[in-house]
């Protein structure tokens, strides 16, 4: 639960001098080739390092932060197109509303979130529908899929136990800043619900191991409010929305998936996503 005190403001553009780069001399085929060997045995080894024997990436309880995308593609044709989740592991209802918000262009060509509340897990994606990171989140500390009237401008010490929920529905989110002058995400500005770094503030809260066990099931803690790593944030969340929007789907917990997000098709996506790079 944040206190909302600040507006959004667009990016200020710097122009600067045109300077000519200095001149350069291509080396020898015979450098190009050797140098090029040398790098692709190098990448090898370090790949053979760093990556698990299963191949399947990042564990389900850590963060994933994507590599860099290629440019973005140039169509407007969301029919044939699904979420791309980069292997990460998901469940069917997150696959199911983010097939669903590419397929058909519910995001408005905008960046989007998909928030797991059942598997407190979130997956962030670029306005084309590929993946850009997902990292386990702490939560509300009560179930519900609902908030409650006027919220955001209670104190925080008036929030009973059952009041800390974290509302399920489709958000229009953007950047700003809580009352602590913190850059956040809002996604509901009224109920004063953001998505910010997480703040081990309490030692008996627990809030880093909460984040780094395996298991959902410890994720409440919050007052509605969603907690994700620092690193994850300054990575993923601060660059994917500096300096503009984007659209917050928040999975419900208790109601049916349909009667949260009442423009969802009854048929079913497809399970597996079509890598939207490839198209």
């Amino acid at each position: 639960m944040e206190h909302h005190t600040t507006t959004f403001s667009p990016p200020l553009i710097v122009y600067r001098s045109y300077c000519p780069p200095p001149r350069f001399e291509l080396p020898s085929r015979a450098e190009l080739f050797g140098g090029l060997r040398q790098g692709l045995l190098l990448g090898t080894a370090v790949l053979a390092l760093i990556l698990p024997p299963d191949g399947s990436g990042l564990r389900k309880n850590n963060a994933f932060v994507a590599s860099p995308l290629a440019a973005p593609l140039q169509t407007s044709a969301y029919s044939s197109r699904l979420a791309d989740f980069r292997a990460q592991p998901a469940s069917e209802p997150a696959r199911r509303v983010a097939n669903w918000a590419v397929a058909s262009g519910d995001h408005r060509a905008m960046p989007f979130v998909i928030l797991d509340k059942l598997e407190a897990r979130v997956f962030v994606f670029d306005a084309l529908g590929r993946l850009l990171g997902a990292s386990p989140v702490l939560l509300g500390a009560a179930v519900g899929d609902d908030t409650v009237a006027g919220i955001g401008a209670r104190p925080i010490a008036e929030i009973r136990p059952e009041e800390r929920t974290t509302p399920a529905g489709r958000y229009i989110a953007e950047p700003g800043r809580n009352s602590m002058g913190e850059d956040v995400i809002w996604v509901d500005y009224d109920a004063a619900v953001s998505m910010h770094r997480v703040r081990a503030l309490e030692p008996s809260e627990r809030r880093l191991e909460r984040l780094a066990s395996p298991s959902p099931a410890d994720n409440r803690i919050s007052y509605g409010c969603i907690n994700v790593p620092q690193r994850f944030y300054e990575a993923v969340l601060r660059k994917t929305f500096q300096g503009r929007r984007g659209v917050v789907y928040v999975l419900p917990e208790v109601k049916p998936l349909e009667a949260v997000f009442n423009k969802l098709p009854s048929q079913r996506f497809p399970a597996t996503s079509v890598l939207l790079s490839q198209k």
